[in-house]
Formats: structure tokens, C-alpha cells, sequence
């Protein structure tokens, strides 16, 4: 049962679009090189050891086995976080309730654009090179989160977009939250439940980024480059 409750959170997920988020001809290499249970943990991931596939709870690998199927890679995040199994757990199903759920005003390219925009306000390396990666497919804008992180005030937000990350820079940044803050986001159509999701998302990266710093979490050298170009589709034949 636990099997199947961890694996399915992640089937409808971000995850289940790395596959479109590379070159279809480059996947198959990744795959190709990918280490398998049984090869040790490939090294300057983590200072803490990260555990052979070997040694972890069946549920885990089937997890890191269809991330790694769908996506051509396994994200680092992942190998860094077994190293505490009951953490990764609930680390994963917080982060699929934040950043994959249907409901509310937030769409993904702009859960993402949060990411990393916080992200960079805390020196987290690999959020803001992964997010940004997703943020590149997610949005079709290849450009925006380059923007964003030299300086999200001078980027080429809409309003919208623009008093979206003011909040999440608030929260943040530990401002003192008042009525002025929740009104600016309901001047451009964002409700008091999407204020929640907004700081809720800044809330839980911002652990998400000290536990980069503390692990020295490095991003996956496949995150830098995609997203960057349309996709080739005759290579899909």
C-alpha cells in the first residue's frame, strides 16, 4: 500500500514532464549512462553519503526508478534526501501538495517562478537552476527566470506576475505581513487561498534551501540546458 501511495503521487506530477522537457534524441543517452541499483552513488552530490539504491525502502527506488524512466535523470534532490527515508517521504508529499495540486489561482509556471525567486534571495544553487529549468517549460518564456534571478524588480513581469512574487519576496524575506499585502494581490485577481499557496510555496523552499546549503546539493548538469530551445520534433520520429 505504501508502494503504491508514494508512487502515485508522482505519476500525474512534475516529474512525469521531464520526459518533454529534453531533446527526445538525448534522453536516450541519459538513460543509456544512468546508474543502476547496484553502481555506487556518483560522487560531489551530497556531503552526507547517499545510499546505494540497494539499501534503501522498496518504495523509494520505485519512486527514483519512474522519475528517472519518465525523466531521462534522476534529480539530485532525490539522491540527497534518501538519505533520511521518513524525511524524503514526507519532503515529496508536501512538495506534491504545493506544487502539482489542480485547484487555486496559481498555474505551474507560476509556482515555479516563486521558487525562484525566493531561491536566489537564499543562495540555493540547485533550486534555482532546477526551478528555472522548469519554469523555462512550464511558462514557454526562455528567457523570464534568467530575469528573475539577476533581479525580479527589473524583469518583464505582467502585474499579475509581478505583485504574485512582491508577496512571496514579503514572506521571505520575514516582512511584517498586513492588509496592504493581501490587497495588492486581490487588486490583480489572486484570492486569500492563493496568498496561503504563494507563502506556503516561499515557506517551504526556504527549508528547502537550507537543506541544499546543509548537504551542498548540487544541481543535475541536464537542468542547465533545458527548456532553452524550442524541441526538435522530427527527432520525436
Amino acid at each position: 500500500m505504501a508502494t503504491q501511495v508514494i508512487s502515485k503521487l508522482f505519476r500525474p506530477a512534475v516529474f512525469t514532464q521531464l520526459a518533454a522537457l529534453r531533446l527526445r534524441g538525448k534522453v536516450a543517452a541519459a538513460a543509456g549512462t544512468r546508474h543502476l541499483s547496484s553502481d555506487p552513488p556518483p560522487e560531489k552530490v551530497s556531503r552526507y553519503p547517499v545510499p546505494y539504491r540497494t539499501d534503501l525502502p522498496v518504495d523509494i527506488v520505485e519512486l527514483m526508478e519512474e522519475v528517472e524512466t519518465k525523466g531521462g535523470f534522476l534529480p539530485n534532490v532525490f539522491k540527497v534526501l534518501s538519505h533520511r527515508p521518513a524525511e524524503f517521504r514526507a519532503f515529496f508529499a508536501y512538495y506534491n501538495e504545493l506544487m502539482n495540486k489542480e485547484t487555486g489561482g496559481l498555474t505551474k509556471a507560476d509556482r515555479e517562478l516563486i521558487v525562484v525567486a525566493t531561491s536566489i534571495h537564499n543562495k540555493c544553487l540547485y533550486c534555482v537552476v532546477a526551478h528555472s529549468a522548469l519554469h523555462r517549460i512550464y511558462s514557454k518564456k526562455p528567457t523570464m527566470s534568467d530575469q528573475v534571478v539577476v533581479n525580479y524588480e527589473n524583469a518583464e513581469l505582467g502585474p499579475r506576475e509581478r505583485a504574485m512574487l512582491d508577496f512571496a519576496m514579503a514572506v521571505c524575506r520575514c516582512d511584517t505581513i498586513t492588509e496592504q499585502h493581501f490587497q495588492a494581490l486581490e487588486e490583480v485577481g489572486f484570492d486569500r487561498e492563493d496568498a496561503w499557496d504563494i507563502a506556503a510555496i516561499a515557506a517551504f523552499f526556504a527549508m528547502s534551501n537550507r537543506l541544499a546549503h546543509l548537504t551542498d546539493m548540487r544541481p543535475n548538469l541536464e537542468f542547465y540546458n533545458m527548456g532553452r530551445l524550442p524541441r526538435d520534433k522530427s527527432k520525436d520520429k
